[in-house]
């Protein structure tokens, strides 16, 4: 892990976005740790890391953990039946009025 300062990135951003790829860059404001570069390698992982720290899908999956142990919860094949069923009434023709 290599720990820089604010203003080493302002400087030095290219070499520190290098180094990233082999490990993590913590960088500091007055000696505080306020960030962290990070290497992603494919788009995925980056949606993955961004999830990871995302407050309002975390709670969404809060709620969802919830409403399971509640008993509020469909099966998956009820779950795909009702998607069917949806996404084919989503194209039904109506004629105009």
């Amino acid at each position: 892990m290599i720990v820089t300062s604010d203003n080493q990135i302002k400087t030095q951003f290219n070499e520190f976005l290098k180094a990233c790829q082999s490990e993590p860059v913590v960088v500091t404001v007055k000696g505080k740790a306020v960030a962290v570069l990070l290497s992603v390698s494919n788009e995925e992982e980056s949606e993955n890391l961004i999830l990871t720290h995302s407050l309002r899908f975390q709670e969404i999956l809060d709620r969802g953990k919830q409403q399971i142990l509640e008993g509020k919860s469909m099966g998956h094949e009820d779950f795909w039946n009702e998607m069917e069923e949806n996404t084919l009434n989503s194209f039904e023709i109506h004629p105009r009025q």
